[in-house]
Parts: C-alpha cells; sequence; structure tokens
C-alpha cells in the first residue's frame, strides 16, 4: 500500500468517525426532545356542572341558567390552548354533568369519558397515565371537586363550595419537576350577586 491509499483509507475512516458521532448526537437530540415532550406540563381543569334543576328525582337535568352558564363555558374553552385546544373531557355519568360537558365535546370533537363520583384515585391515575402534558376538563360536583384537587397534590384550602354556587373554574398544573400549581377563576353570573355592584363602585 502506497502513501496515497494510506491517506486514503484515513479520510475514509476520519469521515466514518465523524459520521458515527453525528449519528450519536441526533439520536441523544432524538431521545432528549422525546423525554421532554412526555414530560411536559398536564393541566386539569376541573368545573362543577353548571344550574340543575330543583326536583325530587335523583339525576335532575340543567336549568335555562344552567344552559346559559354551559354556552359560556364553551366559549371560554374551546379555545383554551391557542395550539391544541383541550384534549380529553372527563365527567360522572348525572344528566347535568354531561349536558355541562356535551357541548365543549361537541365544538372539539372529542368523546366524554365517564368516570364514578367518588373514586377519586382511579380517574387522576387514568388521566395522568393517558394524557401526560395534555389539557383535560374535569366535570365534578360541590362535593368532589376539592378532594379530586387534593389527591393532585393542590392546594388543600379551596373552600368549600355552596350549593348555588356554580361559577368556578380551578386550573390545576401539574409540572414534571416542581410543585403542582391551583389556580381559580370565576365565569358566567356571579355567585355573589353584590360582587358586581362592588366592582362597579
Amino acid at each position: 500500500m502506497d502513501i496515497d491509499d494510506i491517506q486514503i483509507d484515513r479520510r475514509k475512516k476520519r469521515r466514518r468517525r465523524r459520521l458515527q458521532i453525528a449519528i450519536v448526537y441526533i439520536a441523544m437530540a432524538i431521545g432528549l426532545a422525546w423525554f421532554f415532550e412526555s414530560q411536559a406540563t398536564t393541566t386539569i381543569i376541573f368545573v362543577r356542572h353548571a344550574e340543575k334543576e330543583v326536583s325530587n328525582y335523583d339525576d335532575p337535568e340543567l336549568t335555562a341558567e344552567g344552559k346559559m352558564r354551559v354556552f359560556e363555558l364553551t366559549r371560554q374553552l374551546k379555545d383554551a390552548d391557542v395550539v391544541a385546544g383541550i384534549d380529553a373531557i372527563y365527567s360522572t355519568a348525572f344528566k347535568r354533568n354531561i349536558q355541562t360537558a356535551e357541548p365543549l365535546a361537541n365544538a372539539l370533537g372529542l368523546n366524554i369519558n365517564i368516570y364514578e363520583k367518588n373514586e377519586y384515585e382511579d380517574v387522576l391515575d387514568e388521566i395522568l397515565d393517558r394524557f401526560k402534558g395534555k389539557i383535560i376538563l374535569v366535570v365534578g360536583h360541590s362535593d368532589t371537586l376539592p378532594g379530586l384537587m387534593a389527591e393532585l397534590g393542590a392546594s388543600k384550602k379551596v373552600p368549600n363550595i355552596a350549593d348555588n354556587e356554580y361559577d368556578n373554574i380551578y386550573i390545576v398544573s401539574i409540572p414534571w419537576f416542581g410543585k403542582t400549581k391551583t389556580i381559580r377563576l370565576r365565569y358566567g353570573t356571579p355567585y355573589d350577586p353584590d360582587e358586581i355592584t362592588r366592582a362597579v363602585k
């Protein structure tokens, strides 16, 4: 083998090494991108069903006021994320809850996932397993929302929800690293009628 052949052989080996290094870096970059995407913040939005009829039935439907509140909820949440929107909707099987979730589900082309009212751990495990890094709406009840949020490690100081209080939206952010945070917002007709009077003074 002459000198030219030796130099050509060395150049080929150098090119192979550079190619191998490039492949390793690309694989690492893809792996890191997948890791951070899979570990992204999960956002769960909790609401109570809207106003229900007062009746002797165990499973009442929404009132006219409740339907107006659902319209506002749908308007607020159908474009909640400017990129992708809400990824999943969960509701108990009660009519008032289904009727609260249905317009948004229809607007987004989503199915409503049914969960048992008092089985906090099961539904939350399913949500965090199936929809990690996504945005999920959960339609619950006045006596279950605080427990659901506490189960996530969110605020344990969520105040009791009054029988006629329907205007809360709780947004719980669960990062892949760090502290779970809870934000409470209000929507639709205020629960406290004096709130409007105080606001305009």
